[in-house]
């Protein structure tokens, strides 16, 4: 089901050097979980903001989480939308209680750099 009609997508936030977060995180996790956090991916592009919680929740201005338990690990994906587009900031194992105000800070960071760019490369026109 694909919430508002028109299919959302996801690009991964890449940083002025080249690199993409999430890919790199990707390396240090098995396949199994790879294939399961691809898949929660997937929903989340079906379903965008209406993604529910406890799956995904509002941080902090437009900065976004999506929740991914699998075992023990709890894994969190930083994103945010910008039109149809779903840009995934970063990943990381959660340990504490609260998301790390460092993590969302780092987001909110990558998220003005890559409006930044898609900015520049729209001709100026947001």
């Amino acid at each position: 089901m694909e919430a508002h009609g028109k299919p959302y997508r996801i690009e991964y936030y890449v940083t002025p050097e080249g690199e993409s977060l999430v890919d790199e995180f990707f390396e240090g996790i098995n396949e199994t979980h790879q294939g399961k956090i691809l898949r929660w991916f997937g929903y989340l592009k079906e379903q965008g903001p209406n993604l529910p919680r406890p799956y995904a929740d509002v941080l902090e201005g437009k900065i976004r989480e999506l929740r991914i338990a699998i075992s023990h690990h709890q894994y969190r994906f930083l994103y945010f939308f910008h039109g149809k587009t779903i840009v995934i900031t970063h990943g990381f194992l959660k340990k504490t209680d609260k998301v790390p105000q460092t993590e969302i800070e780092r987001a909110k960071r990558y998220m003005a750099d890559w409006i930044h760019c898609w900015s520049h490369k729209q001709g100026g026109d947001e």
